[in-house]
């Protein structure tokens, strides 16, 4: 059933094969709330319907033949104003993964997500969330670990109670918005405390801050 008056979430998607970009789409926009105003076969067309249709979110496969999507998704987040962007993947590629999320994706899905998830998933992108799918989340971190990278962090001590919170509402993968509403501040009170959060993390983005947080647990 299409919601009434939702101005839907314009995204682009990017998938070397075409009954699976077709699937996708019609389930991501079978409610209304997100559109997909572009679709791509490789990473060199994800760049140019990006540059031609704007879009608020691109989901991106990281195996396309000719530019794959980690060099897409180099290329894109080095742009003055890129859209969220979220990686696609399955199960056996992690370390595309691992690659993706030091290049700055904010988002990691499993192309076999259920599909109230997926399109859960790409309103809070393009809200300014960071969105990881638990089953990346638990193969990812051990590798991590293993690594050497995303190691207890000490500075996890440093934070204050309420920055603790916000951290824990990242995690969770909540927009500034979300987090502003739940917590009774103003959106540019929480964008500060997201900043203090990564600074005193040492991380990057809140994919990365997430991934902290999910590592140690509730034990900070």
């Amino acid at each position: 059933m299409r919601l009434p008056d939702v101005v839907p979430v314009r995204l682009v998607l990017a998938d070397d094969e075409a009954l699976l970009r077709r699937g996708l789409r019609v389930l991501l926009e079978a409610d209304g709330r997100v559109r997909v105003v572009a679709e791509a076969a490789d990473g060199a067309a994800l760049l140019e319907a990006v540059r031609r249709h704007r879009p608020d979110v691109a989901l991106v496969d990281v195996q396309m033949p000719g530019m794959d999507g980690l060099s897409a998704l180099r290329a894109l987040l080095a742009w003055a104003d890129p859209p969220a962007v979220a990686v696609l993947t399955t199960f056996d590629l992690d370390d595309y993964v691992a690659t993706a999320l030091e290049l700055g994706a904010q988002g990691f899905l499993l192309k076999d997500a259920e599909p109230e998830a997926l399109v859960r998933a790409v309103v809070d992108l393009a809200a300014g969330g960071a969105v990881l799918d638990p089953r990346i989340t638990a193969r990812l971190l051990p590798k991590l670990r293993a690594a050497g990278r995303f190691r207890h962090n000490p500075q996890l001590g440093a934070l204050s109670a309420r920055e603790k919170q916000v951290l824990a509402r990242i995690a969770s993968g909540q927009s500034n918005s979300t987090i502003a509403a739940g917590l009774g501040l103003s959106e540019a009170t929480v964008k500060s405390y997201v900043s203090t959060v990564l600074t005193k993390l040492g991380v990057e983005n809140r994919v990365q801050a997430a991934l902290v947080a999910h590592q140690v647990g509730g034990s900070w």
